[in-house]
This record gives C-alpha cells, structure tokens and sequence, in this order.
C-alpha cells in the first residue's frame, strides 16, 4: 500500500485552543503525521509520495465558493486588523439570529467557525489545500487500480462542513476524494468514517443523496463534541434517505461493543456494493487519547483493519483523529497493516 504525504502539513501549527475554558496548546500538532509517517517507513508498509496538485475545482464540489475564497484570504484579512497571532472566533449565530454574513474578519471567521477550538494561522490555506491533495492523490490511486492507498492528511477534515471549519478540519479530504471518485465514474461511494468523534461535516455533505453510503461510528453526541449531529436516528433525507447510519456509542465503550458496530457498518458497506470505500480513519478510539473516553487497545486497530479489508473493496485510508501522541503511529498503521494482512500481502 502505497502513503501519500506532504511536508506542507507543518504549516498549520496553531499555538492554542479553547478547551473547558482554558486556552490550552492545540493537541492537533504536526508531530501527530510526523510520528505516523515515521512508523509507516519503520514497517514497509510501502512507498511514500508526494501529492499531486489538482486546484481548487475539487474543492468547490464539496465546499461553498464563497467558503473557500474566505479561507483563502483569512489569515491577510486577520494579521490587517488584528495583528499577527493565531486567529479564534468569538461569537456564533444561534437560533433567532439571522444567518448573514458580516463584512469584518471577525464577524467573517465566527460565520464561517463552529468552535474556538481550529486556529487560523499564517500557514493555514497552503497546509489545508496540501491535505486536500493528499487525499485526491491517494483516491487517484484506487480509481487507477491500486487496491489500496493511504492518504495520510494533516490537518484533518471530516468535521469541515460545506462551508465552515471546526474541530481542526478545514477542508473535507474524504468527502473531497469520494466525490472526486464519483466525478471519475464510480457509480456509488461509501465513506465509512471509524472516528472517535462524528464526521458530521461529511454526513451534511452528502445527506441528501444515495450515491454516496455514509457511516459513522462515534461517541455518543448527547455526551460528546460535536454535539449536535451524530444520533441514530439521523438516516438521510429526500433522495439520502436510508443512506447515512450512525451508530452513536456510550463513554466506556470497548472493542467489543465498538466492533459490534463496525460489523453492521461493514455488511451495510457490502449490501450497497460500492465501487469504492473511503476510510475516515481516526485512531483516537484509543484507551489512552487525552480529548476521547473509548477503551480500544492497540491491538484491536490491527483487527478493525482485517474486517475492512476482508470487504475486498478498492479502498482509500484517510487520516483524521487521534492525539494520544506516543502510540499514533503504531494504531494507525495497524489499521493498514491487518486491512493488507486480510489482503493477504
């Protein structure tokens, strides 16, 4: 299996973030790629590449035009009226406000914000367009005929709705690769999203239709970030409807219940018979991930990854999450390890 990575990641290195009411050092870093990277040469899974560059008209099939210009300019705009210090919204619309977009930067980055939590910096747009290639690179990859790829993307993106950033996501690699998958003649895409947090900027981008599965397991967002997308009873709307699952799980929950979940997910993923799956994979399920309260063992990455590769599907890995930074590159690269293993390679 072959890595897609890019060194652009490093450019997105926020200084803070708001946590319980503290602004605390961000704990998505670029040490987090850097170890994964590190151990994906230290046991061959395979060749590592650099991304191709594929514009921005793969972007604006996912996100609003009027999103991407902002992100674009933001970090100009902010340095202009604010100074040079990482850029944190203030304020959001909420119900009884009217949804309008304000002429400042201020005003303009808590629109286009749903936490205080994804800093903008100076290096922001080039890091997150960088990510974005990635992940095109590596679906490039599988449409060609490799069964498998691994995009391995910093910053994140499943939180990245069609037009706002959150939960450090800007851009939305995985709905990005499975639409530019559609758009090259996959009939129908399953975005299957392992997550500790709910991808629930992929579930908006593709909630009202059925060419693309999306299936998300996910602590509970009665208890946990992101809080207002993510129950079970969330299936999809208009032509969509019946074609997003969610399987929302308790603090606590162990392999055995998380695997109870990842099983229905996967015979949905083969009733669907899609021409491609694509893995939102985050590894912040882990026992020990300082922001997530699951109990999975390292252990169990390297048997989740044999039940996705025993689909026999042309498969695309996405990173997302994971921040317990000692072990990252070891779960995440068990994950492909037993996907190659049920691959027999």
């Amino acid at each position: 299996m072959r890595t897609v990575y890019s060194d652009r990641h490093r450019l997105q290195d926020g200084k803070a973030e708001l946590v319980d009411g503290r602004l605390l050092p961000c704990f998505e870093t670029p040490r987090r790629a850097d170890l994964i990277l590190a151990e994906v040469k230290a046991r061959g899974l395979g060749e590592v590449i650099g991304p191709e560059a594929f514009g921005k008209e793969p972007l604006a099939r996912v996100h609003d035009p009027r999103y991407l210009a902002f992100l674009e300019t933001a970090w100009d705009e902010w340095v202009a009226a604010h100074g040079d210090h990482d850029a944190l919204p203030l304020v959001w619309a909420i119900r009884g406000h009217r949804n309008r977009e304000p002429g400042t930067i201020g005003g303009r980055l808590s629109y286009f914000s749903m936490d205080a939590g994804t800093p903008i910096t100076a290096g922001t747009w080039k890091a997150a367009t960088a990510s974005a290639d990635v992940a095109l690179t590596g679906a490039k990859l599988v449409a060609g005929g490799e069964g498998a790829a691994f995009s391995l993307c910093r910053p994140p993106g499943h939180h990245s709705g069609p037009d706002y950033l959150g939960g450090y996501c800007f851009l939305n690699n995985a709905a990005i690769a499975a639409q530019w998958l559609r758009d090259q003649g996959a009939a129908r895409v399953a975005v299957l999203d392992i997550d500790y947090h709910h991808g629930n900027g992929t579930q908006i981008v593709f909630y009202g239709r059925a060419d693309v599965l999306f299936l998300s397991i996910h602590a509970d967002p009665a208890e946990e970030y992101p809080h207002f997308l993510g129950y079970a009873d969330e299936t999809g709307t208009g032509a969509g409807e019946g074609f997003t699952r969610n399987y929302p799980l308790p603090w606590g929950t162990g392999f055995d219940r998380w695997s109870g979940a990842l099983d229905d997910a996967l015979a949905a993923v083969r009733a669907y018979a899609p021409d491609a799956v694509v893995v939102s994979l985050g590894v912040d399920a882990f026992k020990d991930d300082p922001i997530s309260r699951f109990t999975l063992e390292s252990a169990d990455f390297t048997t989740a990854g044999r039940r996705i590769g025993a689909l026999n599907l042309p498969t695309l890995f996405v990173m997302e999450g994971g921040y317990a930074i000692g072990p990252i590159g070891v779960n995440a690269v068990n994950v492909l390890a037993g996907f190659e293993d049920a691959r027999g390679r």
